[in-house]
């Protein structure tokens, strides 16, 4: 499965009058919740694409290691292309898809309302959070039974 991942809103809480705790690596800690969820999705096969306004930020392998320090292990990470013409995040998504054309099942974890905006067929993979609270056990129980529909 591939998991388009946001991260602001979704693993870091968006709570704009609290400045986040920053680890080691000189990234956000994520919320127990979203990394018990996410942990709960992710299997050996899975890729993750990170859609996050930071994916530039980090080498794929960084990114890998901001997960682990996390508690979080993802063995195939993909970075959206940078996002030089600034698109919508759901403009960024559709481009991808249509030039990737994936066989595989996806999901879209997401706070950005741009994503509303998504036609029909692609927002049916829409998980979007709350900014405030980001990736719950909730989420992950509705991704699953998404996976099991289509199966």
């Amino acid at each position: 499965m591939l998991f388009f991942l946001d991260i602001d809103g979704v693993m870091v809480p968006a709570k704009g009058w609290k400045t986040p705790e920053f680890l080691s690596d000189g990234f956000p800690a994520f919320s127990i919740k979203a990394v018990r969820a996410l942990q709960n999705l992710i299997v050996d096969n899975d890729t993750v694409i990170l859609t996050t306004s930071h994916k530039s930020r980090f080498s794929i392998d960084q990114w890998k290691n901001i997960f682990k320090n996390r508690g979080i292990v993802i063995k195939k990470i993909k970075l959206l292309p940078d996002n030089s013409n600034h698109a919508s995040r759901k403009d960024e998504i559709i481009n991808w898809l249509n030039a990737n054309k994936p066989n595989e099942e996806f999901i879209i974890i997401d706070d950005d309302q741009s994503l509303n905006e998504l036609p029909e067929l692609l927002k049916d993979h829409l998980i979007q959070t709350s900014s405030l609270i980001g990736l719950t056990e909730d989420h992950t129980e509705i991704i699953k039974a998404i996976s099991l529909n289509r199966n």
